[in-house]
């Protein structure tokens, strides 16, 4: 399977995906625009207004192009320093949330080890519109299964590395969240480590993203979460300044 991305396609995916978001703040520019020449209101306001429009909008976009298409995030460089083994004995699980960007080129970097693909989806709890977008578009890696966010179908302490990458934000109920992790720590042999890529709610990310950086949650909110789940670690490395990679054991 191919697994060069196209260019710009990190840009391409959050303007598809986010597309209601652009076309409600287009329409909502529009009637700032007309209402100035309605109504005999400040410049000065104005253009602050319209500024912080255009910077709503624009933002986003160079921060995930830069991100996703930039950065080297997609070459796994990260991960290939965090000195995985490759080796045939090893089982490694990939969990998204019904959009799969990652698991051909996991394959590609521990090409020895054994690859399991589940995908939590549900569209009754997980209804935010993009990853309802993203999902009709995503490549499937062969024998992905469908599994539910309270049980993982495996057996106790049988898997050597979970990656849990921009994925598990979409459970947005604490309680499921922590179930979920709990079924994580269940799997995970006692030497097993869960690697998790995730935007947080930050200051550099509410630079980015503004108003939209509530989609994702603090380094605080996970840290709970992880120690609520029975994981004993919970260790951070900034990949830019907009992205973390966290390693938990």
């Amino acid at each position: 399977m191919e697994i060069k991305r196209r260019q710009f396609q990190g840009l391409i995916n959050i303007l598809s995906f986010n597309r209601h978001f652009y076309v409600y703040g287009l329409i909502a520019l529009a009637f700032i625009i007309g209402s100035k020449v309605m109504f005999h209101w400040s410049d000065l306001l104005f253009w602050v207004i319209i500024a912080g429009f255009i910077y709503g909008l624009l933002m986003p976009l160079i921060v995930s192009a830069y991100v996703y298409d930039f950065s080297g995030f997609y070459n796994f460089n990260w991960l290939r320093q965090m000195h995985f083994t490759n080796a045939k004995d090893s089982f490694i699980l990939n969990i998204n949330a019904g959009f799969d960007e990652t698991s051909f080129i996991i394959k590609s970097v521990l090409s020895e080890s054994q690859l399991q693909v589940f995908d939590f989806y549900n569209a009754k709890q997980h209804t935010e519109p993009a990853i309802v977008r993203a999902r009709k578009v995503s490549r499937v890696y062969p024998n992905t299964i469908q599994i539910s966010s309270s049980v993982i179908p495996l057996n106790d302490q049988s898997v050597d590395h979970i990656f849990l990458l921009s994925a598990i934000h979409e459970i947005r109920r604490h309680e499921e969240r922590v179930q979920f992790l709990k079924e994580c720590h269940r799997v995970c042999k006692p030497t097993g480590t869960v690697i998790m890529v995730e935007h947080l709610r930050d200051l550099p990310n509410f630079i980015a993203f503004t108003i939209g950086f509530t989609h994702f949650f603090s380094k605080k909110t996970w840290e709970k979460s992880f120690k609520e789940a029975g994981f004993q670690s919970f260790k951070e490395q900034k990949f830019t300044a907009f992205m973390s990679v966290f390693e938990c054991k």
